[in-house]
């Protein structure tokens, strides 16, 4: 198969839209916010992310629900135990993305594979392989075709040709806000998983957003959007009026799509940007500087040592929704960084509390949050 290039012309909203995007991506990123702020900030956006995302493909737990299934593994609710998995699992392939954008992890088969594998079956699956037979998309009332993706011994070219288009459009420099919705749009035109689809591409957007820079800090929560105008969503994606793949859609333009996102996400960041603003300007005393200079991952661990002298393995794996074997990881790291100590060594008991030069931050940490 040739080579993929997307057919697209950057109008002069869409131009308009990228500016946006860029002064709010600036007022965000340069905004500084209290601990307190910025962790309950990311914790919403991620909740949001999860429920809606999956909400698109029909989950039915409403957001509250949702929240409590992402708070605590024990939470149930009959007759929804499939829906409460979906969530789970949205949730921690969430978590793994804005870990491997952190990376700076390229965009490959393998790390698409993996992210679709964790959103199906949860963190320990193996990388799913393509479908091997057709996936037509019906319309769950008539029964009629509404989309019939390219056959199965196509897809393993296709999607080598979009891991390679992302590649070359990094180098050519095209703004990573239209790299991300590209991407997007061939996922679930390529469609090369039986389900599942949807909600890998979102995540894919959101992946080569974080890794470029343009994550918001951990605030942005675009399937929200796409949820909300659920008819604006699908409507866009159908840049070609037939059914069939290989009768227009292959090559069709995708001005529409493209513009329905980027304007989709100067929406996001322009409300980020605000929200942002608005809590800036309650005068929060501002955390000192060895605070601010911690990763995000230890900003959101930080506030639990108000509650506790030590903190185990699994209550750092809870609170981030890792594996173990990455909690362990970051745990090591985070004892060279300095600001964590080994408090109990033993393998089945092993704690961690906070360095001294940490410790002396609590109470204005304390402060901050009770203000």
């Amino acid at each position: 198969m040739l080579p993929w290039k997307p057919r697209y012309r950057l109008t002069p909203a869409m131009g308009r839209d990228l500016m946006t995007i860029e002064a709010a991506r600036t007022v965000v990123d340069h905004t500084p916010l209290p601990l307190a702020a910025e962790v309950e900030l990311r914790r919403r956006a991620r909740i949001r992310s999860s429920h809606y995302s999956t909400a698109i493909e029909g989950n039915r737990l409403t957001l509250a629900q949702a929240e409590k299934v992402i708070a605590s593994r024990k939470a149930r609710f009959h007759g929804r135990e499939r829906d409460v998995q979906e969530v789970r699992n949205y949730w921690n392939a969430l978590i793994r993305m804005e870990e491997w954008a952190a990376q700076k992890r390229p965009l490959n088969e393998n790390l698409i594979r993996r992210i679709h594998a964790i959103v199906e079956k949860g963190l320990r699956a193996k990388p799913t392989p393509y479908r091997t037979g057709q996936n037509v998309i019906r319309d769950s009332g008539s029964g009629r075709i509404v989309y019939l993706p390219p056959e199965a011994r196509d897809v393993p070219a296709l999607m080598r040709g979009l891991a390679d288009w992302v590649r070359r459009a990094e180098k050519e420099g095209i703004p990573v806000p239209l790299i991300a919705g590209l991407v997007h749009y061939q996922l679930v035109t390529i469609h090369p998983y039986y389900d599942g689809n949807g909600r890998t591409a979102r995540l894919l957007a959101t992946f080569l957003l974080h890794r470029g820079g343009y994550g918001l800090n951990g605030f942005l929560s675009l399937e929200e959007h796409h949820a909300r105008d659920l008819e604006g969503y699908y409507r866009s994606l159908a840049v070609h009026p037939h059914h069939n793949y290989y009768h227009g859609r292959a090559q069709a333009d995708l001005t529409r799509w493209l513009a329905y996102f980027s304007r989709t996400l100067a929406t996001v960041f322009e409300n980020a940007k605000q929200e942002t603003l608005h809590l800036a300007k309650k005068g929060f005393s501002q955390p000192p500087e060895p605070l601010r200079k911690l990763d995000r991952r230890a900003k959101a661990i930080l506030p639990l040592f108000l509650k506790t002298d030590r903190l185990t393995n699994a209550a750092v794996r809870e609170a981030l929704g890792l594996s173990d074997r990455m909690t362990r990881v970051l745990l090591t790291n985070w004892v060279k960084d300095g600001w964590l100590k080994v408090a109990n060594a033993s393998n089945r008991a092993r704690a961690y509390g906070l360095s001294a030069i940490y410790r002396q931050y609590l109470k204005p940490l304390s402060a901050m949050q009770t203000k």
